[in-house]
C-alpha cells in the first residue's frame, strides 16, 4: 500500500506544482520520545539532546535570566530530571541542543527524509533561535519593552546569547548543501526575525545559506506611496542580486492584511498590484487571494496557548492594541463557498475554530464567478508574471515622478523587456506628466486609466503597467 504522503506528493507532482512543508527544526513536544528519554537523567543517551542546566540558588531558580521570545523566562524546571529545559517559544516546545552532533545529524536526516520522498523544500519555523550560546552567560538589559520584526530585542532583554546566534547562519549553509544535493531543484525559506544586514547572513555571503528569507517588516505596512519606495530601495541595497526579498503582506501569527486598510477591497488591490509586480518573492497566506478578512475572537475563548497567557487582559484593551493577540483570528477555516462550515468540513463536523461569519458572502466560490473580484486580479496578474520575465526575475528602480507623495512608480527590466509601473495610493483621480511616446498599456486596474499625450491618467487606488 502507498503511503498517504507519498501519493500526496505524487500527485501534486502530475498536477504541475510544488510542495513545501513546515518543517520545526528548533524544538519538539514535550510528548516526544526523544524528550521523554532525555528527561529521564543526565547519563541516557538522549541526555544532552536538549538544553538542560542546573538551576540557581540550589537549583530552586533558572539557571540564567534568558526570556522566551513570547516573553517570560524560556527555562521550565522538570522535576523527573531535577533540572531545567530552556524553551525559546512555548513551555511544552523544549528547545534542541544543536551543539550535540547527534541531534543535528538526527535533525538532518529528518529533512534529508522528506526530500527523498520528493518534497521540493521547506519553510522553516523560528529559524533564528536553533542555537543558544555555551556560554549560558545573562543576556544584557534592553531598554525595549516589545519586540519587532526588526529587532528580537524585547521584554527589557537584549537577546544577545539567545536569538541570531552566529552558528545559525553556519547552519543555514549546511542545510542549503543538503538542498543543493539533490537532481532537482529543492529550496527553504526561513522565519527570521532581525534587521535586514542580519538577514544577509542567513542568506550567506554567496547566496549560500537559505535561498529565501521571510521579511516581516511588510506585515505591518503603510498604506502609502512613501512606505513601499523605500522598502524597494532598502531591499535593492540589501538584497541586491543574486539575493531577492519576500513580499508578505500576511501570515497565519498576525493581522490579515485587508483588516489593516479597513477591509477596503480597493486597497487591497492595490497592494496586490505591488506584491505580484515588485521585486520580490510574493507569499501568499491562505483565503488573503479573495480578501478573508480577521475574524473577532474574544481572548477569554481562545485555544491559540499564546493568546492564553494574556486571557487575563480586559478585552477593550486588546481591541486597543492595534495587533491581533488572539492567533485563532486569522487562522479561521478556509471559506470555501456559502454551505455550512463554509464548505471546510462536513456541515454535521464542527471545527476547530469557528468559522468567520461572513463566509456567505466572502468565500472562494463567489470570488470566482465575479468578474471584478480580487481573486480574478490575483489570476491576472500572475498570468502577466508568468509572460514578462521582467516581473518574475527583471531589476527594479525607483522612478520618480511630481506626484512622489501619492504616486509610487517603478521600472522593471530584464534582457530587453522594460515595464513601468505606476500606483495611486490616492482615493482620488491623479494626472502625471510623464512621457508616453512608444508606450503601450499591459494592464490596467481601472477601465478609465490612459497613458498618452504625455501624461498618465490614474483614477483612485488603480494602477497601470506600460510596457516601452
Amino acid at each position: 500500500m502507498v503511503p498517504q504522503h507519498y501519493q500526496l506528493i505524487q500527485e501534486i507532482h502530475q498536477r504541475d506544482m510544488y510542495i513545501v512543508f513546515d518543517l520545526v527544526m528548533n524544538h519538539t513536544s514535550i510528548e516526544h520520545e526523544w524528550f521523554k528519554a532525555s528527561a529521564k537523567d543526565s547519563i541516557n543517551p538522549k541526555a544532552d539532546w536538549y538544553v538542560w542546566k542546573t538551576g540557581k540558588k540550589n537549583n530552586t531558580q533558572p539557571p540564567n535570566n534568558w526570556k522566551a521570545t513570547i516573553g517570560g523566562s524560556g527555562w521550565h524546571y522538570h522535576e523527573g530530571r531535577d533540572q531545567w529545559y530552556f524553551s525559546s517559544f512555548l513551555p511544552f516546545q523544549p528547545d534542541l541542543n544543536y551543539h550535540n552532533p547527534d541531534t543535528k545529524a538526527a535533525m538532518l536526516n529528518v529533512a534529508k527524509y522528506w526530500l527523498d520522498q520528493g518534497v521540493d523544500g521547506f519553510r522553516l519555523d523560528i529559524f533564528n533561535v536553533i542555537y543558544h550560546d555555551l556560554s549560558f552567560k545573562d543576556n544584557p538589559f534592553s531598554p525595549r519593552i516589545v519586540p519587532s520584526a526588526e529587532n528580537p530585542d524585547g521584554f527589557f532583554q537584549k537577546m544577545k546569547y539567545t536569538v541570531n546566534h552566529d552558528q545559525n547562519y553556519t547552519f543555514a549553509k549546511e542545510l542549503r548543501a543538503l538542498l543543493d544535493s539533490y537532481d532537482t531543484e529543492r529550496f527553504a525559506v526561513g522565519e527570521v526575525f532581525g534587521d535586514d544586514p542580519t538577514i544577509q547572513k542567513y542568506l550567506g555571503d554567496d547566496a549560500n545559506g537559505l535561498n529565501l528569507v521571510f521579511q516581516f517588516d511588510m506585515l505591518a505596512f503603510d498604506f502609502t506611496a512613501s512606505f513601499f519606495r523605500e522598502k524597494i530601495e532598502s531591499y535593492n541595497t540589501f538584497y541586491a542580486s543574486p539575493l531577492i526579498p519576500t513580499l508578505v503582506f500576511s501570515n497565519h501569527d498576525r493581522k490579515r492584511s485587508i483588516s489593516r486598510i479597513d477591509n477596503d477591497v480597493d486597497k487591497a488591490k492595490l497592494l496586490t498590484c505591488f506584491q505580484l509586480t515588485g521585486r520580490g518573492v510574493p507569499f501568499i497566506y491562505q483565503g488573503e487571494e479573495f480578501g478573508m478578512e480577521q475574524a473577532h475572537i474574544p481572548i477569554k475563548d481562545a485555544l491559540d496557548p499564546l493568546a492564553q497567557m494574556y486571557d487575563w487582559m480586559p478585552q477593550f484593551l486588546v481591541n486597543f492594541s492595534g495587533e491581533s493577540l488572539n492567533r485563532d483570528e486569522s487562522r479561521t477555516p478556509m471559506q470555501w463557498d456559502d454551505s455550512q462550515n463554509a464548505g471546510f468540513c462536513d456541515p454535521s463536523a464542527t471545527p476547530w475554530l469557528p468559522v468567520n461569519d461572513n463566509y456567505t458572502l466572502i468565500n472562494a466560490e463567489a470570488a470566482q464567478k465575479d468578474s471584478h473580484s480580487l481573486w480574478t486580479l490575483y489570476q491576472q496578474l500572475l498570468h502577466l508574471r508568468k509572460n514578462y520575465p521582467a516581473l518574475q526575475s527583471g531589476d527594479i528602480e525607483v522612478i520618480h515622478t511630481p506626484k512622489s507623495d501619492k504616486i509610487l512608480a517603478y521600472r522593471r527590466t530584464a534582457e530587453n523587456e522594460t515595464l513601468e509601473v505606476f500606483l495611486n495610493f490616492s482615493k482620488k483621480p491623479l494626472v502625471i506628466d510623464y512621457p508616453t511616446a512608444n508606450t503601450s498599456i499591459v494592464f490596467s486596474l481601472h477601465p478609465e486609466n490612459k497613458a498618452k499625450h504625455d501624461q498618465i491618467l490614474l483614477e483612485g487606488y488603480s494602477a497601470v503597467i506600460l510596457s516601452k
